[in-house]
């Protein structure tokens, strides 16, 4: 084992190999024991790695590669993106989807061969193959709404890699290395890179795919999707940005904006996927801190995150597996069908609201003591502000409105064992950290010496959680809550949409036009020809019947012509 770790065997080629076998396997027993293999045998490749180390050497072109570097930062994501692998595994274990089955372990093997990526290059693969995978877990939802949100989807994200792939080849040439460290920002190809990591990260303005897509995918897809992308583009900022102040105020944003759009948006996983955006903002101010607390503080909360997420997640995947939506103004009273997913719930709630004895709280702590001691106010008041809106859309709206406001009347089964079973198993992890919060702190960067429970934070973090949990207790009964209604929230991607659809119809009408001119000149069998192009190509064809994917797809095309241009003039 040994050697083959030194020739580059990372934790990532089981899963993704195990993927690839469950792809060509028409047995549902066998694809689900790869599925549960393959995080058991990526951690004893993660137990058995030295402490640190570069390993996979290739020397090609005059460049070294490193496949797989095993060091402090990436150990801590490894682990967490292992243990993600396996709940995952164990809560779809009731999925008979093939296709799900394999793009689950190849995306999720992918994110975990990006952590260990120790260059651009191999960075670059890893991150174009959690795209192109990932978006199958959308689709495997089989409808309209699903297809249409994957195909924006997957072309926002190629879109990031594509950036990533510029900015490499000028960062590249500019610095004759393509290592993946401590990058420059305003080197050539720096702010590229840095672009391709916020698209990931669900930066404002740039997080709608966000909210577009996860909602859309399945039950256990979007549990699966919660947990890699966006930690793996946190993690490329602690790698490549650590310090650079502008993270700072950009977490800011990220933390406020989504609280207002959760507190009225009706779809619960849509509420989680703007809590996630929220969640991420204090990993991105953390990182912008840059100094080992707040770093720590960003690897701990990425930690953290992952697990009560992705438990916040499973039980909406349980609500909607029985119930068939997740509609808060048509659900209520589902404690008393499935009490066993309302309580993980609630632990989930109790996590990401940071309720001392939580996991949230230790994590979420080391953070907001970084943005402190450095010296950045407004951004802390705003950290502080989005704790207690955390609270209220996350700790609260989603079991309330789930599982004890007004009855509907569903009465159906409890989820399925296994799905208990994995949410049982998040929540152990929830309470366990935020009790033993030594067992997280020894797996972080840097040494820590913090200790979370002093009386001034355990009195101020209650009287932060008691206000907001009055205030919301207040407002419903008084009925001055927002109402929870069917409706469509506008974000920022309305304006993006308004212009693709203008840009849509015109090029189609030109495309029509041209296609007409050619025709007439060539004659009867061309224009069987040109008819057949253009019903495939145009942006009215097949490949383009989404507005904003098939405008996402032309810049994409575009972009990566231009890539090529600057890399050919560049050489």
């Amino acid at each position: 084992m040994t050697d083959l770790i030194t020739a580059g065997l990372s934790p990532a080629f089981p899963v993704i190999i195990a993927g690839l076998l469950a792809a060509i396997s028409p047995s549902y027993t066998l694809r689900k024991m790869l599925m549960i293999a393959a995080p058991l045998a990526a951690a004893a490749v993660w137990f058995m790695t030295p402490e640190v180390g570069i390993f996979g050497l290739i020397d090609l072109a005059g460049f070294e590669f490193e496949t797989y570097r095993f060091d402090p930062l990436s150990r801590v994501w490894g682990l967490v993106f292992i243990l993600a692998i396996f709940l995952n595994s164990i809560y779809a274990l009731h999925d008979r989807d093939r296709l799900a089955d394999s793009t689950t372990l190849i995306y999720s093997g992918a994110g975990l061969g990006a952590v260990f990526a120790g260059d651009l290059l191999t960075l670059f693969f890893y991150w174009e193959l959690t795209a192109i995978s990932s978006v199958f877990l959308i689709w495997t939802s089989r409808n309209p709404e699903a297809f249409r949100a994957g195909l924006r989807y997957l072309s926002i994200h190629v879109l990031s890699g594509v950036l990533l792939l510029a900015g490499a080849v000028l960062y590249a040439n500019h610095s004759g290395s393509w290592q993946f460290n401590a990058i420059d920002v305003n080197a050539p190809g720096g702010l590229l890179i840095l672009l391709a990591f916020g698209i990931k990260a669900a930066f404002p303005l740039m997080h709608n795919w966000l909210q577009d897509a996860y909602p859309k995918a399945t039950a256990t897809g979007a549990v699966v999707l919660s947990a890699f992308t966006t930690k793996l583009a946190i993690y490329a900022l602690a790698r490549g940005f650590a310090g650079l102040d502008v993270l700072v105020w950009i977490g800011a944003v990220m933390v406020a904006f989504p609280v207002f759009y959760a507190v009225i948006e009706n779809d619960l996983r849509k509420v989680l996927a703007y809590s996630l955006n929220n969640q991420l903002g204090f990993m991105v101010a953390g990182i912008g801190v840059g100094t080992e607390l707040g770093l720590n503080g960003a690897a701990a909360h990425a930690f953290v995150h992952i697990i009560y997420k992705a438990l916040l997640f499973m039980s909406m995947g349980a609500v909607l597996m029985r119930v068939g939506h997740t509609k808060a103004s048509e659900l209520g009273g589902l404690y008393k069908s499935m009490p066993f997913t309302a309580f993980f719930c609630l632990i989930g709630a109790g996590a990401i609201s940071a309720f001392p004895l939580f996991s949230g709280f230790v994590a979420k702590a080391l953070t907001l003591s970084a943005v402190a001691y450095g010296g950045y106010e407004i951004p802390f008041v705003i950290l502080v502000f989005a704790s207690a809106g955390v609270l209220e859309h996350s700790g609260i709206k989603i079991p309330y409105f789930a599982f004890f406001s007004h009855d509907r009347g569903h009465r159906v089964k409890e989820a399925p064992w296994n799905m208990l079973l994995a949410m049982g198993l998040a929540s152990f992890l929830c309470i366990y950290l935020g009790i033993n919060y030594g067992a997280l702190y020894s797996l972080l960067p840097y040494p820590v010496a913090y200790e979370p429970y002093t009386f001034d934070h355990v009195v101020g973090q209650m009287q932060l959680l008691l206000a907001a949990l009055f205030a919301f207790t207040f407002l419903v009964k008084f009925k001055l809550y927002p109402e929870e209604v069917r409706s469509i929230n506008l974000d920022t991607d309305w304006f993006y949409r308004r212009f693709g659809d203008g840009l849509f119809r015109w090029t189609g009408a030109m495309s029509g036009r041209l296609s007409a001119a050619i025709s007439n000149r060539i004659g009867r069998g061309g224009k069987v020809i040109a008819d057949k192009l253009f019903n495939l190509f145009s942006p009215a064809g097949a490949l383009s019947r989404d507005v904003p994917s098939g405008i996402m797809a032309i810049w994409t095309s575009v972009l990566l012509g231009l890539v090529m241009v600057i890399a050919y003039v560049a050489g």
